[in-house]
C-alpha cells in the first residue's frame, strides 16, 4: 500500500470529474489520478443525444471542466488506457500499458456500456451505438443531410431521443419496440403511450409489441431490418438502442459484490473499506426507496461523484437521492423524479392538459406519491420531490386540481 495519499478514480465521465473536484474543493492535497480510456477529458453524455446530435450545441459545451483544469488543480489525466487489474489486497490498479498505480482510496466509476444487438447481420457497416462522442460525431454526419431511412431499434431514452433528432434533420423513422409502448419499463404504459403518441404526430413509423429477426445487407452494408414478424424494413442506417450494461468487470475480478452493478451501501463504500463506486456502475443501497437501486442517468452522475468524494474523506455521508432524469423530444421537454414503472405504483393522476402536452403526471402507490413527471410545466422538481420524500397520502383530487398548491394535497 502506498505511504503517501493517492487516490484513484478509474473512470472519466462526469461522476469521476465531479468526485476529482470535489476532492479539491474539500482540502485533499494528496495526489489525485483519473483514469480513462477515452481519449477525451471528461464530459457530459446527455448532449450527445440531446443539443450536440442536433448541431445546436457545440462539443465544448459537453465537457464538464474547461480544458487545463486539470493541471491547475493537479489532477492527473490518465487518458486512452483502461484498467485491467485490481488488486485489493496490495491496493494497486494495473493498467493496460503495463503500469501500475498505487492507491490509498480507490473511486470506480466506470460507467457503462451498450448491449449489443444479438441477431444476424448486426455487425453490417451502418449499423450504430450511442454512448460516446465519438459515437454522436459519426451519427450527427449521418442523419445531418437528411432524405435517409433510418430504422431505430428500442424506444428508451437513447432511441426516442435520437429518432427525434433524425425526424429533425428529414430522415424517414422507424422505431422498432418489442413492449407495447415505449419507456415501458420506466414509465408503465399510461405515459409510455405519451411518447407513443408524440413520435407518430412527427411522421414516425412506430412499430411496439414488435422485435428484431435479422440485419441485412448489401455489399457488406445495412440494407434492410426484418422484423420477427416477417416484415422488411428498408434501411440505410440502424441506431440501437437496447439498454446498457454496468462495466462491472474490474470489479467482479477483483472479488468485489456485484449485482447488477458494483454493490455499495449507502455511502457508496462497496464490499472493500477503501474501494467505492458511483454512477452508471453503482448499485446502492438508498434508504429513500428502502431498496438497492441503480441509477443510469446524469443526475445521480452529477451528485453521487461528489458524494462518493465525501466518504472517502471521511466524511458521514448518506446518499440517498430521489432519481432524476430529463428528455427533450420535438416540442416536448419533461423532467422525471421518483422511481416507478410496471408492478411499482397502482394510480396515475394528472394535473393540466396531456392532450396540450403540459401537464404533471403523478404515479401514486397506495396513495402516496412514488414519482412525478412535468412536461412542459417548469420549476415544480422540488415540490414533486418534496412529496415523493414526505411519504404523504394524497387527496387524488387536490392532486389533480391546479389551483390547489402542491403543499395542500394531502
Amino acid at each position: 500500500m502506498a505511504s503517501e495519499p493517492v487516490y484513484v478514480i478509474v473512470g472519466g465521465g462526469l461522476a469521476g470529474a465531479k468526485a476529482a473536484q470535489t476532492l479539491r474543493e474539500e482540502g485533499f492535497a494528496g495526489r489525485i489520478v483519473l483514469v480513462s480510456q477515452e481519449h477525451e477529458r471528461p464530459y457530459e453524455r446527455p448532449p450527445l443525444s440531446k443539443g450536440f446530435l442536433l448541431g445546436d450545441e457545440p462539443a465544448a459545451k459537453a465537457y464538464v471542466h474547461e480544458n487545463g483544469w486539470y493541471e491547475t488543480h493537479g489532477v492527473e489525466l490518465r487518458l486512452g488506457v483502461a484498467a485491467t487489474g485490481l488488486d485489493l489486497a496490495a491496493h494497486e490498479v494495473a493498467l493496460a500499458d503495463g503500469s501500475v498505480l498505487p492507491y490509498r482510496r480507490l473511486l470506480l466509476a466506470t460507467g457503462a456500456y451498450p448491449r449489443r444487438l444479438d441477431v444476424p447481420g448486426a455487425d453490417l457497416e451502418g449499423v450504430r451505438y450511442l454512448r460516446t462522442m465519438g459515437d454522436s460525431c459519426a451519427l450527427r454526419d449521418d442523419l445531418a443531410g437528411g432524405g435517409k431511412r433510418v430504422v431505430v431499434v428500442g424506444a428508451g431514452w437513447i432511441g426516442l431521443e435520437t429518432a427525434a433528432a433524425a425526424r429533425t434533420y428529414g430522415n424517414d423513422v422507424t422505431i422498432i419496440e418489442p413492449e407495447p409502448t415505449p419507456l415501458y419499463r420506466p414509465l408503465g404504459p399510461e405515459l409510455g403511450a405519451v411518447f407513443g403518441d408524440l413520435h407518430r404526430r412527427h411522421g414516425v413509423d412506430l412499430r411496439t409489441s414488435t422485435g428484431v429477426a435479422r440485419i441485412t445487407g448489401s455489399g457488406g452494408r445495412v440494407h434492410a431490418v426484418t422484423t420477427d414478424g416477417g416484415a422488411e424494413i428498408p434501411a440505410d442506417l440502424v441506431v440501437v438502442g437496447v439498454g446498457v450494461r454496468p462495466a462491472t468487470g474490474l470489479a467482479e475480478s477483483a472479488g468485489l459484490t456485484v449485482a447488477d452493478g458494483v454493490v455499495t451501501d449507502r455511502s457508496l463504500r462497496t464490499s472493500d473499506r477503501d474501494v467505492f463506486a458511483a454512477g452508471d456502475v453503482a448499485a446502492s443501497d438508498n434508504p429513500l426507496l428502502r431498496r438497492r437501486i441503480r441509477v443510469e442517468h446524469w443526475a445521480n452522475a452529477l451528485h453521487g461523484g461528489p458524494a462518493a468524494a465525501q466518504a472517502m474523506l471521511g466524511r458521514d455521508v448518506v446518499y440517498a437521492p430521489v432519481p432524476y432524469f430529463f428528455t427533450d423530444q420535438y416540442d416536448l421537454g419533461m423532467e422525471y423524479s421518483g422511481a416507478a414503472g410496471p408492478g411499482g405504483y397502482d394510480d396515475v393522476v394528472y394535473r393540466g392538459s396531456v392532450d396540450d402536452l403540459e401537464f404533471v403526471a403523478f404515479w401514486l402507490a397506495e396513495g402516496r406519491v412514488v414519482a412525478g413527471m412535468n412536461v412542459n410545466v417548469w420549476d415544480v422538481t422540488p415540490a414533486v420531490q418534496h412529496l415523493i420524500r414526505s411519504r404523504t397520502v394524497v387527496d387524488r383530487d387536490r392532486l389533480a386540481d391546479p389551483r390547489v398548491p402542491f403543499g395542500e394535497v394531502s
